[in-house]
């Protein structure tokens, strides 16, 4: 009789036992979203829109360039200055550049995302 008495206890602890691995396993394989991807403020995250433009020292041509940024590489605005942004970089760049890397670009080469608007 305690045979019995127990076996359906194991069976169930077996059963909860897969299913919260099988569940385990489907929240590490969900997609996630892209590390390359900038978040969506207007006005505050800016996306890098074409190739090889200079990330420089300073609001100008006539600055250092610490390197080259690439189509799809975002930073967050912490200053402006004329027709120039300054980026704190949100990932690390295509070229090697760190994440929260600081620099100038021109306001014309990135642009900011739109929030789609549902009605």
């Amino acid at each position: 009789m305690k045979l019995r008495t127990r076996m359906p206890a194991r069976l169930s602890a077996s059963v909860a036992l897969a299913l919260s691995l099988t569940a385990g396993v489907a929240v590490t394989a969900a997609p996630t979203a892209s590390a390359a991807e900038a978040p969506c403020v207007p006005r505050v995250y800016y996306t890098v829109n074409t190739n090889a433009i200079n990330f420089r020292t300073g609001p100008g041509t006539g600055y250092a360039s610490k390197g080259l940024l690439y189509r799809g590489d975002w930073g967050k605005k912490i200053a402006t200055k004329g027709s120039w942004i300054k980026l704190r970089l949100g990932q690390k760049s295509r070229t090697g550049l760190p994440k929260n890397s600081t620099g100038w670009i021109a306001k014309r080469l990135a642009y900011d995302c739109v929030p789609m608007q549902l009605d």
